[in-house]
């Protein structure tokens, strides 16, 4: 039974459900009172309340300079078969730094109000840094799984930032994958694949005012759905390249994910016992189902992203996001071939930090 495809698919396309802010929202609050000031203390004009919006319009194309700094620490013990890898290191610390361009190129989106934002670009130019299995890295050691592969795909978004959900496209670009770097790029920030910039309020706003979205993303039929807080505040006010921006704070919470696929496993190996079995067949049939796992936690996640959005213009002049993933697996499944039961545990840590400074727009 061959289960690396099915593994990624499934275990990605949950993480990227539930940290993309904007799919689906349950509720939208917005506090418009402005901290009070003082007469001992020089004030500093604050912008009147408006509504901020992406200025986003078909055949218009925007790019950005975007600094990745990544480091992974895995640790892994068992056999990597499990996974489909011929190899996977049993220690890994490694950092991975690098600068790239990202192209958002906008079209028409399916329903009024929506755009398609394609996403092109590649870190094909990155430093390493770090060790496997105790050993000083250097570039020809990289594990193939830890490779980031080129970017371009196409989200939908509205006019307030937020990603529709079921439209974006990342389901079928996942299943274009057939190795755990995925894991590494979609269990984080990203790998550049994402909107930049917070969604917006529906409200006007201006310093101090903050909104939050609270949104659920399915997980299993029968589970507890993923639960991602978005919440957002405009600190302050800033200057970019002589352009007057607005400083938005958000922090993004996605809840702890846990799920195991093992009874799934068994039940399609039992569905396939010929009608003549033997009941010492099926004795050891049922001593290797009791076996199956197929496990993934993930802890709960948080991001944090400081974006300078130019309220005039309507786009983000930069943004930069911090964050966190901490990822556990405990596999247990037969082998394709011998069906002979393969156990595979890992517990892997990726911080990153990933910079975007607009350097093309059609109005910039």
């Amino acid at each position: 039974m061959r289960i690396r495809s099915f593994l990624l698919f499934t275990a990605l396309a949950l993480v990227v459900a539930a940290c993309s802010p904007g799919a689906t929202t349950d509720e939208t609050t917005t506090s418009t009172e402005a901290p009070a000031t003082t007469t001992t203390v020089p004030v500093v004009e604050t912008p009147e309340p408006l509504k901020l919006a992406y200025s986003l319009k078909t055949g218009d194309t925007y790019t950005f300079e975007v600094d990745l700094d990544q480091t992974l620490d895995l640790k892994a013990t068992g056999d990597a078969q499990a996974l489909g890898e011929e190899e996977i290191p049993g220690e890994m610390q490694i950092t991975m730094t690098g600068t790239s361009v990202f192209n958002y190129s906008i079209a028409d989106g399916p329903e009024p109000g929506t755009y398609a934002v394609t996403i092109t670009g590649d870190f094909s130019d990155l430093e390493f840094g770090g060790t496997i299995d105790g050993e000083p890295v250097s570039s020809a050691d990289i594990p193939e799984f830890t490779t980031m592969e080129p970017v371009d795909l196409t989200i939908i978004v509205d006019e307030q930032g937020r990603v529709i959900p079921d439209n974006s496209g990342l389901g079928d670009n996942l299943l274009g994958f057939g190795s755990l770097d995925m894991l590494s790029q979609f269990g984080s920030a990203g790998s550049g694949g994402q909107f930049v910039g917070p969604p917006l309020s529906d409200e006007d706003v201006t310093v101090g005012d903050t909104w939050s979205e609270t949104i659920e993303t399915e997980a299993l039929p029968g589970d507890d759905p993923i639960v991602t807080q978005v919440d957002s505040e405009v600190t302050g006010t800033d200057t970019i390249d002589g352009h007057e921006v607005f400083v938005i704070e958000t922090r993004t919470t996605t809840s702890p994910i846990s799920f195991d696929l093992g009874e799934l496993f068994a039940g399609f190996m039992t569905a396939f016992v010929p009608e003549d079995a033997s009941e010492e067949e099926l004795a050891e049939l049922d001593d290797m189902v009791s076996q199956i796992r197929f496990a993934f936690e993930i802890d709960e996640t948080v991001t944090d992203l400081t974006t300078w959005f130019d309220y005039e213009a309507g786009l983000a002049r930069q943004a930069d996001f911090v964050n966190t993933t901490h990822m556990v697996m405990d596999i247990n499944v037969p082998d394709e071939t011998t069906n002979e039961l393969i156990a595979f545990g890992m517990d892997m840590t990726i911080d990153q930090t990933m910079s975007y400074r607009l350097i093309g727009a059609p109005s910039a």
